[in-house]
């Protein structure tokens, strides 16, 4: 049988955030997102900037919600768009970033094994999913910060705990995934 990793994870944040929310009163950045988050937490560049990229979008929105009427549906769908923007420029400039560190006239005193294990970690990094820093918004907006991060942060650990439980080779392969790209590409740039 094979397993899809994403949809188990995208589950079981499905089943962790309808209890935190029946249990606790709340929301957990939306649905989907503690499955998404859960798969990523050993990663903090990608969640770092997909906790930036919500952030900024929250920020913006209560900005344009101060000129525009914006509410309902409006305020959902602009959230969504501009998590989604932001989104799309964070990785553009994670990427840039990480092309000018891995560029060795810039590197100055890295050493050839410090870029390669730097450029391994990072050839993925960046915000996680498209939708996600929207969705991440939208609770931040409705119900604040401090509890929609404590709520999606302890979600995301409980989702990742029970994967680690129930399907823990997978959960290795999956985080192995983008190391043993980057090592093949290597191989075949030479």
């Amino acid at each position: 049988m094979d397993l899809n990793l994403l949809a188990l994870s995208i589950g079981l944040g499905l089943v962790v955030s309808l209890l935190f929310s029946e249990l606790l009163g709340l929301a957990a950045g939306g649905l989907v997102v503690p499955g998404y988050i859960a798969l990523y937490l050993t990663r903090p560049i990608d969640l770092g900037a997909t906790l930036a990229a919500a952030l900024l979008t929250f920020v913006l929105v209560r900005i344009v919600s101060s000129f525009v009427i914006v509410y309902g549906r409006r305020r959902t769908a602009l959230m969504i768009l501009v998590g989604y923007a932001t989104g799309v420029l964070l990785d553009a400039g994670l990427a840039s970033a990480f092309e000018s560190a891995g560029d060795p006239a810039t590197a100055g005193a890295v050493s050839a094994i410090e870029l390669a294990a730097l450029s391994r970690q990072t050839v993925e990094a960046g915000v996680i999913g498209y939708i996600v820093p929207g969705l991440i918004a939208i609770w931040l907006d409705r119900q604040g910060i401090v509890p929609t991060l404590a709520a999606l942060l302890t979600s995301a650990v409980v989702v990742r705990l029970v994967l680690i439980l129930v399907v823990p080779e997978e959960l290795q392969w999956f985080e192995a995934a983008p190391a043993f790209v980057s090592e093949v590409e290597e191989l075949i740039i030479r």
